[in-house]
């Protein structure tokens, strides 16, 4: 259940950028940006880390990039809302758009690097677009069962589904969960320096009940789990759903633990 690999129609109650709000301090301390950087962002969604980049660098830009173009449609109007006016986006696969060679300072992204349909080549494409000395931060998943989103979700629809119902299509969210894995990648990249830090942050799932039970129907790994049962199977998996959700609320709304890497390396 990807938390960011294809929600399908974001409640009004809850957005992606609620959803990680203490993550997304934990980045922007560790970017360290300086007034005069060029940054990028890489799947940068509906721009919150883009612009909030740009608004750090005055004296330099931001561009960020992604491959829904409703998201990047959405950053743009944000950005002519709200501004600043250094920045930039683009519906592109950094995978193989073909940024301009030695430009950027630095490269970040806010779990949107997990989803590469080949690592080696992105991460390659990402370090022949910075410069030399450059910086690569990123934020991603560290493995599933140390993710208390992930298996509250998957615990509940497998109770009632079984296992091969919640097998996961598509994108992988905790395919750079692994450290010798990910330095193995971002060295033959050419990066060097390659470390992790472990982010121990709740994510938010809305005020109540009914907004994270939307909010986590909507990921693409519980709408397709769903979608293979029979109607009386499916009500009973989301009322399981249901009860665990309600047993994470609190006085400020519904927060399921979760871990991540901050990782961080030089070109």
């Amino acid at each position: 259940m990807p938390t960011n690999a294809g929600h399908q129609q974001p409640p009004g109650r809850v957005t992606y950028d609620a959803e990680l709000r203490r993550h997304n301090e934990a980045l922007r301390q560790a970017c360290g940006i300086q007034p005069r950087d060029h940054v990028l962002d890489i799947g940068c969604g509906t721009g919150q880390t883009t612009r909030q980049a740009a608004g750090t660098a005055l004296a330099g830009s931001a561009l960020g990039v992604d491959v829904s173009a409703a998201a990047i449609a959405r950053a743009r109007e944000l950005t002519r809302e709200e501004g600043p006016g250094n920045v930039a986006f683009e519906c592109a696969d950094a995978q193989v758009y073909r940024f301009a060679r030695d430009r950027f300072d630095l490269a970040i992204s806010r779990f949107g690097t997990m989803f590469f349909d080949d690592p080696a080549a992105a991460f390659a494409n990402i370090r022949a677009a910075l410069r030399p000395a450059g910086r690569l931060v990123m934020m991603v998943w560290q493995a599933r069962e140390r993710n208390e989103w992930d298996v509250t979700i998957r615990q509940s629809l497998q109770a009632v589904a079984g296992p091969a119902a919640v097998r996961q299509d598509g994108p992988d969210p905790f395919s750079l969960a692994s450290p010798p894995a990910v330095t193995e990648i971002l060295e033959a990249a050419g990066f060097t320096g390659v470390a992790f830090a472990d982010v121990r942050e709740p994510v938010y799932y809305g005020p109540d009940v009914a907004a994270a039970l939307d909010w986590a129907r909507g990921f693409t790994g519980t709408s397709q789990a769903l979608s293979r049962l029979d109607p009386a199977a499916q009500a009973g998996a989301v009322q399981r759903l249901r009860d665990a959700l309600a047993a994470h609320q609190s006085d400020d709304g519904i927060w399921l633990n979760s871990r991540a890497w901050l990782i961080s390396a030089r070109a």
